[in-house]
């Protein structure tokens, strides 16, 4: 049985529905990405290249990386399950509360003991020392997720290049999903990216699916720090694991000029704006960086929400957290005005109710 445990699940809808659910770009996906969909539509008739040659060309140009270091998949999710499928790791370690993929893989590939690193709402939920007293050799793998997910906190270069030092020495795997770091204002002062070729048993984890709002079309990828690493995961992929419609779209992507730049600048004035409303209103946030605000509410709003047609995530099935934890997407200004003005009657309701 499917379980429901992520956004973006529209579909249980039959009318439009605000959905602040799933943290995609506000921008949409590019034009040029769909005119790159739709102009190659003869092409779809033939089996999709199996080593995606084309789309890991593109991805080594974008990042200057060496394409035999490049894994391409069906999502990033995909890349993950594979991953684990791939290297086999009997314990391992994962910073929570976080995406539920990288449990969900551990178990699929049979690891033994799977611990988690807290985040701590005294902290901040944000990586504190402590961790490196954690991290010993008897772990196989780390899983850290940068900015995190929900909490939009991302973790400085300077720490993440230190705890894959730490990791090397330890021989243990460490898997830095960074599909959320285009979002970032200074991506450069969190991303390890532009250092993966000089690191040891790193795993960089990206998507296509929230910069490129390109989530329907399932298209991941991961640079490894070495080609041995790249060579086992791809060993565990399927044969046609990225149909030809995903890697027309990738690598169109991959091509653009400005469109990141234009996002950064587009989110953090929106994000700034929610920020500025939730507080107004009472509410609890934790100085995200991301494109998803993560917050706090004493009461309800999952139901309350839903009779405005606005479908936002609860957190309450990660790790750690509860019914009073709720994510929220940076969606477009209009949409973001009509998310604040609705909470805004939820909450004097809610007030109402306590004064009366």
């Amino acid at each position: 049985m499917i379980k429901e445990i992520h956004g973006g699940n529209i579909y249980k809808f039959d009318h439009k529905i605000y959905d602040f659910s799933a943290n995609l770009n506000p921008i949409g996906m590019p034009e040029e990405v769909k005119q790159a969909i739709i102009s190659n539509i003869d092409k779809y008739e033939s089996y999709p290249d199996p080593f995606q040659r084309e789309l890991t060309a593109a991805i080594s140009r974008f990042h200057h990386v060496k394409e035999n270091v490049i894994c391409c998949g069906n999502g990033a999710a995909d890349i993950i399950f594979r991953s684990t499928l791939a290297l086999r790791p009997k314990k391992a370690l994962i910073v929570s509360p976080t995406f539920s993929e990288y449990q969900e893989a551990l178990m699929a590939s049979a690891c033994n003991k799977i611990n988690h690193y807290l985040l701590k709402e005294e902290k901040g939920f944000q990586i504190q020392e402590d961790i490196f007293d954690e991290l010993d050799d008897s772990y196989d793998m780390l899983f850290i997720c940068n900015p995190n997910n929900p909490t939009g906190i991302p973790i400085p270069k300077e720490m993440m290049l230190r705890l894959s030092m730490r990791c090397a020495e330890t021989h243990t795997y460490l898997m830095i999903d960074e599909c959320f770091s285009e979002f970032l204002d200074d991506e450069e002062q969190y991303s390890v990216m532009d250092s993966i070729e000089s690191l040891s048993k790193v795993i960089i984890l990206k998507a296509f699916t929230k910069i490129y709002a390109m989530a329907g079309l399932r298209l991941g990828y991961c640079i490894c720090s070495d080609e041995k690493t790249a060579e086992s995961i791809k060993g565990c992929l399927q044969p046609w694991s990225v149909s030809t419609p995903a890697s027309k779209a990738g690598k169109a992507a991959m091509e653009l000029t400005g469109f990141i730049e234009k996002t950064k600048t587009y989110v953090k004035e929106n994000r700034d704006y929610l920020l500025r409303g939730l507080a107004e209103l009472g509410y609890k946030t934790y100085k995200p960086k991301a494109n998803y605000i993560f917050f706090r509410s004493e009461e309800d709003l999952i139901g309350p929400l839903e009779k405005f047609d606005i479908m936002i995530r609860s957190c309450a099935n990660y790790l750690t957290l509860d019914e009073h934890y709720y994510r929220i997407a940076v969606r477009t200004r209009e949409e973001n005005e009509y998310f604040l003005a609705s909470l805004a009657q939820i909450t004097k309701r809610s007030e109402g109710k306590t004064n009366g």
